[in-house]
């Protein structure tokens, strides 16, 4: 809509996938959710259990009426390093699942997106779903933007903490969205699984410096390069630390 509200598109035809029931709905087996492409953020939010993080992204998604009408499928379709879903999906390592007439393939979704609003998708395939791991302990989402509701992210940060692994994925901040692999080994090897002592200000010092060093922010009218990586130290800090203190207090 927005190609088209910007006179930038002018398709031949549009073609309504709202009704097509296979690419709605979800099934679980293994501790892996599959879920359709036409899944909503609405919702998505109401699976909060099972997609925390992709949950508390999709409450940061415009209004009522988009969080109703948009699609998880389509944020991926989309490939904006900015879309809000996107963050939640990498730190978890989900799968997409593409479609066509030649059969059906799974691709990580760090390698479906290759670019700014670049995918692998071929002419011939849609976005028939995506596999992710039922949520099996603390996830985190959290974004700074202009103001508090239907806004672009300046940038996110997704956490997802796991038995003795972190994931995470930084938005808006570099060419796709990028998991910050070294901030998850040193949090991974860092973090006192065992005891589940409070983690350490150094620790998630080091860990919010880690993430903004794995960023390649730019300067736009949304916000300084500087202050993208500056906001991504302070959310990773934050992340972890919320995190930490709810797997801590399961124990």
């Amino acid at each position: 809509m927005v190609e088209l509200n910007f006179d930038r598109a002018r398709p031949e035809a549009l073609l309504n996938l709202n009704e097509v029931a296979e690419l709605r709905g979800w099934s679980r087996g293994n501790g892996t959710l599959r879920l359709g492409s036409g899944l909503t953020y609405t919702e998505a939010m109401a699976r909060s259990e099972q997609l925390r993080a992709l949950a508390e992204a999709s409450r940061t998604v415009g209004g009522p009426q988009i969080r109703n009408r948009g699609t998880i499928g389509g944020n991926l379709g989309t490939a904006s390093p900015a879309g809000d879903a996107l963050p939640p999906l990498y730190a978890s390592g989900a799968d997409v699942e593409l479609a066509s007439v030649r059969g059906v393939r799974r691709v990580p979704v760090a390698d479906f997106i290759t670019g700014p609003k670049r995918n692998v998708l071929a002419d011939d395939e849609l976005i028939a779903a995506f596999w992710t791991p039922r949520a099996g302990g603390p996830q985190q989402f959290s974004k700074v933007g202009t103001r508090n509701a239907m806004v672009i992210a300046v940038c996110s940060f997704a956490l997802a903490l796991e038995e003795r692994s972190v994931g995470t994925c930084i938005g808006s901040a570099a060419p796709t969205p990028r998991r910050a692999v070294e901030a998850e080994a040193f949090a991974s090897d860092a973090l006192d699984w065992e005891a589940r002592r409070p983690v350490g200000q150094d620790v998630l010092v080091r860990f919010g410096e880690l993430v903004a060093a794995a960023a390649s922010p730019i300067d736009d009218v949304r916000g300084s390069a500087d202050y993208r990586r500056h906001a991504l130290a302070v959310l990773a800090r934050r992340s972890l630390a919320w995190a930490w203190e709810e797997y801590a207090a399961c124990a």
